[in-house]
């Protein structure tokens, strides 16, 4: 290992979680219940043969039980605390690790408290230029940010929601639908079993549910895929509202508005795991190393669908693959990110331009394959292509989104994308990064702003390729 590992608080939880003692727990794991006590209070490091037997004894993968969302806090920890609100130079690494492992609970509240404040400040930012141009009525209604609040509690949650896999996994099998064809399938369940007809007028609106007739409406401007899915998210609401509502208390979340978002998410969540189940389609993406257009045709989805489940399966005991998944509009802006990975998405500000998530666009539904190197050292296959989400009308646009999905070079192996690629020279690999200002490389002629702490070197007489020079 790289570094020493301080596990202490996740050893407590799962010990907790399986109602242990330090005692009973020192026993399985052959050591004293005096050093247990100081692993749980990260006074000593785990070495490599204990972290073995924890991973056994508790049933978890290493890369879970290492990177879980300790990573993800540090480094969006380390994004916040380079903000100049927090004045002074950028914090070591190791006193974030330290943070992050010590009182996660905190670490995740004080990113609360900064994104409140950056809240706060684009509200503030708002209502200045709408009083200004005399939209005042438009500044008190403020800016609705619940949606990053559930974005949030799906990425630590690894987007992964072990309990909805596990229900719709069953229904499949206790209804005896055939994948690939589930529109036809979950029409008749529908019916059947909730008294629900499903009707599809020429209207703008996508989905439209009325309880009170029984009547299921969607529109005709969706796609099969796209109404198959429709389908599979109403009956996650009907059938297993119950479930969802104990996730979504368990969440705590501060706003009604969260709680409906979430619920939403969820039922999606559902949607996905009843088109495509866990254990076949794990199987077949193993089957056809993650060939997405050959997944599309077996499970009858979308390419962005196939994606989003493929960052999904993190079964413990029957992991997957761990990807990333993102999707972004032609401004930059991140609609969708969830990960699996160690590869991070910037939470304040635009993503870097030179990942070929951007590039998409100029290609239209062509797959773009990248080899990427983070500045952490690790490298990733990076898969990107656009997707077109239809108007229907000349009056209503069509929307334009790429969609990225990627996973670390070291399962190569498992992917058929990963063919042509020189994995071997690390010069093949994109440098790429977070985002600018938060990124240490001082050589990249694509940088859009100096990292914040870093201190600019201007020359009147010369200039450098490099946008910025910075110590």
């Amino acid at each position: 290992m790289g570094r020493k590992l301080f596990l202490g608080y996740k050893l407590r939880r799962l010990r907790e979680q399986k109602k242990l003692s330090q005692a009973a727990l020192a026993a399985l794991l052959e050591v004293s219940p005096s050093y247990l006590n100081q692993i749980e209070n990260n006074q000593r490091p785990l070495t490599v043969t204990v972290l073995l037997k924890i991973a056994r004894v508790f049933d978890v993968e290493l890369p879970s039980l290492v990177e879980d969302d300790e990573s993800r806090l540090v480094a969006d920890l380390k994004e916040a605390m380079n903000d100049p609100v927090f004045g002074g130079g950028g914090i070591p690494l190791s006193e974030l690790r330290n943070a992050a492992g010590a009182s996660p609970e905190l670490a995740k509240r004080v990113l609360s408290l900064y994104q409140a404040y950056q809240q706060q400040s684009e509200r503030l930012h708002t209502l200045t230029e709408n009083l200004s141009s005399g939209e005042g009525e438009a500044a008190r209604q403020g800016v609705h940010f619940p949606y990053e609040e559930v974005r949030d509690f799906f990425y630590y949650c690894n987007n992964y929601f072990g309990r909805l896999d596990e229900a719709a996994e069953e229904l499949v099998s206790r209804e005896g639908f055939r994948l690939g064809e589930m529109h036809n399938e979950l029409v008749r369940y529908l019916k059947d079993r909730h008294d629900v007809r499903v009707r599809i007028p020429d209207e703008p609106a996508m989905r439209r549910f009325d309880a009170s007739h029984g009547t299921l409406e969607l529109s005709a401007q969706l796609s099969i895929s796209g109404r198959a899915f429709q389908l599979a998210h109403q009956v996650g609401l009907l059938a297993y509202h119950g479930l969802i509502d104990e996730i979504v208390g368990g969440a705590k979340f501060a706003s009604d508005d969260a709680r409906s978002i979430c619920r939403v998410g969820l039922a999606n969540y559902f949607a996905g795991a009843l088109v495509m189940p866990y254990g076949a389609f794990a199987e077949q993406a193993r089957s056809l190393r993650h060939d997405i257009e050959q997944l599309q045709s077996r499970f009858g989805a979308s390419f962005e669908q196939v994606c989003h489940r493929l960052s999904t399966l993190q079964r413990p005991g029957s992991r997957g693959v761990p990807f990333y998944f993102v999707r972004v509009d032609r401004a930059g802006n991140i609609t969708k990110r969830h990960s699996a990975t160690r590869f991070h998405f910037t939470r304040f500000g635009g993503a870097c331009p030179l990942w070929n998530v951007h590039e998409a666009f100029a290609q239209p539904s062509k797959i773009l394959v990248q080899l990427a190197r983070m500045p952490d050292g690790i490298a990733y296959i990076c898969l990107a292509r656009t997707v077109t989400k239809k108007g229907g009308a000349y009056s209503r646009p069509d929307r334009h989104f790429a969609v990225g999905l990627g996973c670390e070079t070291a399962y190569a192996g498992e992917l058929v994308y990963a063919g042509g690629l020189d994995l071997g020279h690390e010069p093949a690999a994109v440098p790429i990064g977070v985002n600018c200002r938060i990124c240490e490389r001082d050589d990249c002629r694509q940088r859009a702003f100096p990292p914040i702490g870093s201190h600019i070197t201007v020359d009147e007489n010369n200039r450098s390729f490099v946008p910025y020079l910075f110590a």
